[in-house]
């Protein structure tokens, strides 16, 4: 039978995670705490008591423990712990194992890759032609910017992160519109830039529905996988992760997507519980469409909403190349070849299709 894994202290939200990652991989898990009464005890199947670090009889009842219980390696999320058992785990129990890296370490993995991909995304501007560009964010806006959004569950990666910021320095003011958000992922980078940026307001149309899931693909592996979700669940994601950084200048429509449109020709401003109330200007400067991923349901989104988006405005239409269909790609190419004398701009970039209409001067 395999060793046990000993997490210490058991209470920390770092540790709670890793419990339950152990007791997915079915290890033997013991937590410990020197709390007497540790609220975290009933999560764990076997616990431990152990003193306080600084207890003279720390190292002497953590030798006990481990070989009492025939533990073989031990977690630990607090930098005092840890620093304690680096230096002296070898010798309080030969064999034993830290699992973890400092915790310090642990903690700053995330800012750090952020900063790093921050350099990176400001040392490739791409070459989009506008006197007008509003000058790059600095380091720290966009660190945070990649920190927060890697923090929120969803398929928008880092280069579609990167061709919206540029987007959005190129972009005229006016409203963003966001079709199908589901966990708000991209609607939390269009409501970060339109900020930053001075852009407009943001509204996400979206039924949360479980009938709206259906995308027809072929071979019918997203619809099946649609089925194991919840519509409902998916909307409470999305208002726990905007919630914090609304400023009156977000809010939804939960509403299939043409009937958003009509709603958005019709009112000035959305009013909901969750965020109060949100005016537009009634014109679009920002497009992005990723709903339905059907032929009829894109084609559909972009007809019902492109002819609000203002002149030098963007459209952007997601899962251009989309490995379960082409829905998206067809649509998107219909928009293209029947309007291209509008068209300024269009590029392909971290799996959407990027489409400038051109300034209309006076």
């Amino acid at each position: 039978m395999s060793k046990a894994i000993l997490i210490f202290p058991a209470g920390m939200p770092r540790a709670l995670s890793f419990l339950e990652q152990c007791l997915r991989d079915g290890s033997k898990v013991i937590g410990a705490s020197s709390l007497a009464h540790d609220p975290s005890r009933p999560s764990y199947p076997e616990w431990q008591y152990l003193p306080y670090i600084s207890d003279a009889g720390f190292d002497q009842a953590l030798a006990r423990a481990i070989q009492e219980q025939d533990i073989g390696s031990i977690y630990t999320a607090n930098p005092v712990v840890w620093d304690h058992l680096q230096q002296h785990l070898g010798q309080i129990a030969p064999g034993v194992k830290l699992l973890n890296e400092a915790p310090a370490n642990e903690e700053l993995t995330r800012f750090r890759a952020a900063k790093k991909r921050a350099h990176e995304l400001l040392g490739h501007r791409l070459p989009l032609q506008d006197a007008a560009a509003k000058p790059g964010l600095s380091i720290a806006q966009l660190t945070s910017l990649l920190l927060h959004t890697d923090a929120i569950p969803g398929m928008c990666d880092h280069q579609k992160v990167h061709a919206l910021y540029e987007v959005a320095r190129h972009s005229p003011s006016g409203d963003l519109v966001e079709i199908g958000s589901w966990w708000g992922k991209s609607a939390f980078v269009l409501l970060r830039l339109a900020q930053c940026f001075n852009i407009g307001h943001v509204l996400c149309v979206d039924p949360w529905s479980d009938e709206h899931l259906v995308q027809q693909d072929a071979s019918a592996i997203v619809d099946k996988v649609s089925k194991q979700v919840s519509a409902d669940e998916a909307f409470d994601v999305f208002l726990g992760n905007l919630l914090p950084y609304a400023r009156a200048d977000i809010n939804y429509l939960r509403m299939p997507s043409t009937a958003g449109a009509i709603e958005y020709g019709t009112q000035k401003s959305v009013q909901t519980e969750a965020f109060g109330e949100t005016r537009y200007q009634g014109q679009i400067a920002l497009l992005h469409i990723d709903g339905n991923h059907s032929f009829d349901n894109a084609s559909a989104d972009i007809l019902a909403w492109s002819k609000y988006v203002v002149s030098g405005g963007w459209i952007v239409i997601d899962d251009y190349t989309w490995p379960f269909g082409d829905g998206p790609r067809r649509a998107a190419d219909a928009y293209l070849a029947h309007h291209h004398a509008e068209i300024d701009t269009a590029f392909f970039m971290g799996g959407a299709l990027f489409i400038q209409k051109k300034v209309q001067h006076a």
